[in-house]
């Protein structure tokens, strides 16, 4: 039986559908230009990531270091801080609640693949870098 966790950064969907690590997904990128949603899913919908966000597609097209350019060490270690923080300043009252609406449910222990670390790394540049805000940790760069 598959168990559904979900969660949502604003408009970011991240779905836990297995809970089983799948280290070689082969997963496919989809766009739609109506509402600006980018999607990422592995051929066993273990893990999706699916970011609806005005300009971020344009952006991840146009600025965004091109896949492989980091290492999927090298994303964990920022998705993990930066995720860590966002969580804070979901649960903190005097946080921005047109920015942080939901808590980001990032297991560490998880194998996520490189896509989806690719996707959420480079969303949370996106967030950090058009809103003006640091998580903390690691500067948001391009």
């Amino acid at each position: 039986m598959k168990n559904f966790i979900s969660f949502i950064i604003v408009s970011l969907f991240i779905i836990s559908c297995s809970s089983t690590k799948n280290t070689s997904m082969n997963q496919g990128v989809t766009s739609a230009a109506k509402n600006d949603t980018v999607r990422i899913a592995n051929d066993e919908l273990e893990y999706e990531i699916i970011i609806i966000d005005p300009g971020f597609s344009s952006w991840l097209v146009s600025r965004a270091q091109p896949r492989n350019f980091h290492s999927q060490n090298y994303m964990e270690t920022r998705n993990r801080t930066w995720v860590t923080n966002w969580n804070i300043n979901v649960n903190s009252s005097i946080r921005n609640r047109d920015l942080f609406e939901m808590t980001i449910n990032y297991d560490n222990h998880i194998d996520y693949g490189y896509e989806v670390n690719y996707l959420l790394f480079n969303y949370l540049t996106y967030f950090q870098l058009t809103n003006n805000i640091q998580l903390g940790g690691f500067p948001a760069r391009i």
